[in-house]
């Protein structure tokens, strides 16, 4: 189970700055101006063999000096319940400052490994102001420099250190299915999974956070044997707050990342949004399948199959590449097809734990391979004379192999993935396709 590292500190110390060089990215904006991050930022690092999540949990900075604070006592309180590690991000060349004060004095108080990290430290004689911070009474600080790297070796060292070892799941918790709907707020999320389980388990009001907590719900009715994951708790859109919004992302987050098959509900009387794409982001980039459910289609005047159609081509286009998933029109309230969400998300992890020998796959692909080879590049021809499907991978995964694997580009890897989706039911999974010297 993946871990999560949460960058709080004041605005304009370089949170975002540093989110870009520890994941190895671009994805944060990056300016003098405070305040510049209004939308949280979710990564990934990998660091001696080691994975772990990284937010950046800027945004909260409001032109208004009598709010200012509380805001920022907001953000790390949120943060403290959410992570496995906090990164209090300081600036040394500003010193000490009273909001770094109040931040320290939350930390002090939670039950989590705490790194200080003093920033700006870019020559040896920023170096000399980092004892100031001493003062904050969170241990030792750790000189880096976001923007050019300096220190953050030693921070990641640090932060492999604190977070232990990962907690492995036993056999029977493995060999069960995780089925996880996440969503944005407001769309249905707890309403539907108490239309699953049919009874009023999962609270349901329009005061927003009623559901703090992921919960876990183990579902065995009409053959089907799996977990469902709650991440809802968010039910009037304006009564959302930026800090509950933040709460519910990182709840999501750690659902996602525990989970076989995501369900992601989108609102039908809205259609697909910013934050339905910053989900489905998340999605991928943690390699899962996916189940898209338009709820609320009970509320939608057009039910016509021209509206569907057009509704389905929406979702598509805003989603591709991937788009080989399946989408279901249902209504929580109404319950209208939820139980074809339950039998297309047991379809979709079946999809997820297909394999295909490697006798049959040759058989199919090979011709196939020789008549659409790889273009040559250089004068020089490629030639894929062999492929399988490994067992113990996670995830789909096909490997051919080349004479020249290194010249073998992008969109033939896509033209084999879409070859192997029409022979063989991967819907809903993503596949990784590799290309490896023969």
């Amino acid at each position: 189970m993946s871990k999560l590292v949460a960058i709080v500190g004041r605005p304009n110390v370089g949170k975002s700055t540093l989110f870009n060089r520890l994941t190895g990215t671009r994805q944060a904006i990056v300016s003098d101006v405070a305040g510049t991050t209004r939308d949280r930022q979710y990564g990934k690092c990998e660091w001696v063999g080691r994975e772990f999540s990284l937010v950046d949990t800027g945004g909260w900075v409001v032109n208004s000096d009598d709010i200012f604070e509380e805001e920022i006592r907001k953000q790390v309180s949120l943060a403290t319940e959410e992570a496995d590690l906090i990164l209090f991000l300081v600036d040394v060349k500003n010193g000490v400052t009273d909001l770094d004060m109040a931040v320290a004095s939350i930390l002090r108080r939670v039950k989590l490994p705490v790194l200080l990290c003093t920033n700006k430290t870019d020559d040896n004689a920023d170096r000399y102001g980092a004892p100031e911070f001493y003062s904050l009474g969170l241990g030792d600080p750790i000189c880096v420099s976001a923007a050019t790297g300096s220190g953050t070796g030693e921070l990641l060292d640090l932060i492999v250190e604190n977070l232990g070892e990962e907690k492995k799941m036993d056999e029977e918790e493995a060999r069960i299915p995780r089925f996880s709907v996440v969503g944005r707020p407001n769309v249905g999320k707890s309403s539907i999974i108490n239309a699953f389980i049919g009874e009023d388990r999962h609270i349901v009001t329009d005061i927003a956070g009623t559901t703090r907590d992921s919960i876990l719900t183990r579902y065995q009715k009409f053959g089907f044997d799996f977990h469902l994951v709650d991440t809802a708790g968010i039910r009037r859109k304006n009564k959302v707050t930026e800090d509950l919004e933040f709460y519910s992302v990182m709840r999501s987050i750690r659902a996602i990342e525990n989970s076989d098959v995501c369900i992601l509900m989108i609102d039908a009387t809205r259609g697909i949004e910013g934050q339905d794409m910053n989900i489905f982001q998340i999605i991928q980039r943690n390699n899962k399948s996916l189940v898209v459910v338009v709820n609320k289609w009970d509320l939608v005047e057009d039910k016509s199959q021209a509206a569907i159609d057009t509704f389905r081509n929406a979702i598509y286009d805003r989603m591709a590449p991937f788009t080989d998933f399946p989408i279901i029109f249902a209504s929580a309230v109404t319950k209208q097809r939820i139980f074809k969400v339950l039998e297309t998300a047991q379809e979709v992890f079946n999809n997820r734990k297909r394999h295909v020998s490697t006798a049959k796959l040759n058989e199919e692909m090979l011709p196939l391979i020789e008549a659409y080879p790889p273009p040559s590049i250089k004068g020089k021809y490629i030639k894929i004379k062999y492929c399988s499907q490994p067992t113990d991978t996670q995830i789909p995964t096909f490997v051919f192999y080349a004479n020249l694997p290194q010249y073998v580009k992008e969109p033939y890897k896509r033209f084999l993935e879409n070859k192997i989706r029409e022979r063989w039911d991967f819907c809903g999974t993503p596949i990784n396709i590799f290309i490896r010297q023969k």
